[in-house]
């Protein structure tokens, strides 16, 4: 298990998967906002921790076709499948490759990106929290999704819109927590809520996956 992680980093990094571009993305979206919506610091603010997770969003989508594409094209796919390893742990070992190239920085520069969106000082910790529960679900759907798509020509669009509707309770719960952070509210509701989705994403995602790539490779 431990040597298919180092592949699937190695392979993320090799081939430009999700390592440093979901990075340059989420600095894309963060730059650009002020632009389009004006640089006034108090509207920025209000905002920020929405365009936040928005972004961080987007930059996994970015690079879920990724995720068994490259396993599919030469063949590693099929040898996977007779491995004594059982395909849903292949699964979360690739989901978890996935969240460590992707979701994980955006974790650790989520704060550098608000000082850009001049989010409150007191936003930040209930940000960074909400992104580290909300983005391992990101990666474990997007593998779903994945799956589900594996083998299609140009399957990255259909790949979005399957996946999107499927991220949005992670979105609105993760972006609720970031803002009553910002407002000094009580954050223990979306936060059980998005730690809730989180576990049932990973104990019960991973098993459809195995099943829907058991069918595509037969």
């Amino acid at each position: 298990m431990i040597a298919l992680l180092v592949r699937d980093l190695r392979l993320a990094m090799r081939a430009g998967g999700g390592f440093g571009l979901g990075l340059a993305f989420f600095l894309i979206v963060v730059t650009l906002v002020p632009f389009g919506v004006g640089p006034q610091s108090e509207l920025l603010a209000r905002i920020a921790s929405g365009i936040l997770w928005l972004g961080a969003l987007l930059a996994c989508l970015l690079s879920l076709d990724r995720i068994l594409a490259l396993d599919w094209e030469d063949g590693s796919l099929d040898l996977l499948a007779t491995a004594p390893l059982p395909m849903e742990a292949i699964v979360s070992i690739k989901a978890l490759a996935h969240w460590l190239t992707t979701g994980l920085p955006l974790v650790l520069f989520a704060p550098v990106f608000g000082l850009l969106l001049s989010l409150p000082e007191p936003g930040y910790m209930p940000l960074v929290l909400s992104l580290l529960l909300g983005t391992p679900a990101l990666s474990v759907i997007g593998t779903f999704g994945a799956a589900l798509t594996v083998g299609l020509k140009r399957g990255g669009l259909l790949l979005s819109l399957l996946v999107l509707p499927l991220y949005v309770p992670t979105l609105i719960f993760g972006a609720e927590m970031a803002r009553r952070g910002v407002e000094g509210l009580d954050i223990t509701t979306p936060l059980l809520m998005l730690a809730g989705i989180t576990c049932g994403t990973i104990a019960l995602l991973p098993f459809a996956s195995a099943a829907v790539l058991k069918v595509n490779l037969r």
